[in-house]
């Protein structure tokens, strides 16, 4: 049994599976899908603009909404979003910025 190559990549790296392969505009792409799937956004993950802001007149999303991303994030990820977190306004400025905050402390 062979591992996939992105698995079998990780491996020979140490890094974790999926993050070996992953570029961050593919990550920007998984979390445009997140934010459609988790939220029951009225847009394809295609329509979303990156550099848009989350809140306000981006994509218009509230504190309830990124609980409930931040949730998603911390299953498929495996490390937790903190409401704590002094960076958290520029955690999540944009879907860009967010996904550079993932690819940098994703488990899994």
């Amino acid at each position: 049994m062979s591992l996939p190559q992105n698995a079998a990549a990780a491996v020979s790296t140490g890094a974790p599976a999926g993050a070996a392969a992953s570029s961050p505009e593919s990550l920007e792409r998984e979390l445009a899908q997140l934010f459609v799937d988790a939220l029951n956004l009225e847009t394809t993950a295609a329509e979303i603009d990156v550099t848009a802001p989350l809140f306000g007149d981006g994509l218009g999303l509230d504190s309830i909404d990124i609980l409930e991303v931040a949730l998603e994030i911390s299953h498929r990820y495996g490390f937790q979003l903190r409401s704590d977190d002094e960076n958290n306004h520029k955690i999540f400025q944009s879907l860009r910025s967010l996904a550079a905050h993932v690819a940098q402390h994703r488990t899994k």
